[in-house]
């Protein structure tokens, strides 16, 4: 179309219905899952209560099939997993707070019938069935399937959820972090940030994290920083899914003039949310201290010379193949920039290995919780 303005008029339209069909569908999806909690909330009751049984449920999935054939996902199998769903949320209640994630867990909603006890025949009870908490409604039913099927703890069922909502994760998307142990990474990550002073310090930790796996890369044993670089953009998809959608990709070997001379950060993205710029600089080596002033070089010439007035400070990220937590801690005590050193691997974890660790890690900080 040639006329420019009338194309950004039609284009405004086109984002109005899109919108519109967003909410429609998201509305959609929440009463569709509304429905499947309160039939599990009702078939909980009735097998707990002991009036009814396994074969009654199957017997209510062929009496509906049979009474209205375009009613669809009630088969036995569905049934039992709209129980589950409802048996997994019921007594959850959460916030997000600086530490993360806290779950808070309250008594089971009581399901009330509408008999009237003084009367001699009651020939049905109406249950009035718990609503569903909103928080619940914003995935898909399938992404509710596989998180309830990967994961057993409810923090890390809520956590999948919230991401799932964030990123939306297509179901491959979804597994693939499953396989790749983000929830038990995301919760060893130390969070380590040195100038706190930054203004989306708070927010930093939720989008970073300590261990990054790029399973993806199909890379050899050895391997050069060039080829992991070279890699990393090839699969650059692959590489943004790992980091979060929130990081838009800038360029790779990013030109930096200083004093007459040409500087190169590997990699460069904008991260949406902090509204900063963010150099990764990719280490095949453990991490070594001098590491940190090159990469506080790099965000000085960021900030001064591309940095837009309303961006807030560009943060630093390194990535080494692995580090000591002790050398990391002592080298960034007095480092000024923000900036956080990660590791990385490019074959996926042992989940077991990193279970332990966190089961490690909690009973340390019960343990020190404990002596004070």
């Amino acid at each position: 179309m040639k006329d420019t303005a009338l194309s950004h008029q039609f284009q405004h339209l086109y984002e109005l219905i899109q919108k519109a069909r967003n909410r429609a569908l998201l509305s959609v999806n929440h009463e569709q899952l509304h429905l499947f909690w309160q039939v599990g909330a009702y078939i909980d009751q009735k097998l707990a209560e002991g009036s009814w049984g396994e074969k009654v449920v199957e017997q209510f999935s062929e009496w509906l099939k049979e009474k209205d054939p375009s009613v669809k996902n009630f088969d036995r199998r569905n049934i039992y997993r709209m129980r589950e769903f409802f048996l997994a949320y019921h007594n959850v209640s959460w916030s997000m707070g600086a530490n993360g994630l806290s779950i808070v867990g309250s008594t089971k909603p009581q399901i009330e019938t509408t008999d009237n006890k003084d009367d001699k025949i009651v020939v049905s009870a109406k249950p009035q069935l718990p609503d569903m908490p909103d928080w619940l409604g914003k995935i898909p039913w399938t992404h509710h399937i596989h998180i309830l099927s990967a994961c057993k703890e409810t923090e890390e069922r809520i956590f999948y959820i919230l991401l799932t909502e964030h990123e939306k994760y297509t179901v491959k998307e979804l597994r693939r972090q499953f396989k790749s142990s983000l929830y038990e990474r995301q919760k060893l990550s130390s969070k380590n940030l040195v100038a706190t002073n930054h203004p989306k310090a708070d927010k930093i930790p939720q989008v970073s994290r300590d261990r990054y796996v790029f399973e993806f890369l199909d890379l050899p044993e050895a391997y050069s920083e060039n080829d992991l670089q070279k890699a990393l953009v090839a699969k650059l998809k692959k590489f943004l899914l790992e980091l979060g959608r929130d990081f838009a990709y800038m360029g790779e070997e990013y030109r930096l003039i200083v004093g007459m001379k040409d500087f190169h950060s590997d990699l460069l993205f904008f991260h949406r949310e902090l509204q900063c710029l963010v150099a990764f600089e990719l280490k095949t080596t453990e991490f070594e201290p001098e590491y940190l002033g090159k990469l506080n070089f790099y965000l000085e010439a960021l900030d001064r010379d591309v940095k837009k007035p309303h961006e807030n400070p560009s943060i630093g990220v390194l990535l080494c193949k692995t580090k000591n937590q002790e050398v990391v801690e002592y080298a960034l005590s007095r480092n000024m920039s923000p900036a956080l050193v990660a590791e990385y691997q490019t074959r996926l974890i042992d989940k077991g290995v990193l279970k332990k660790l966190l089961h490690e890690w909690t009973e340390n900080i019960e343990s020190n919780t404990d002596e004070s």
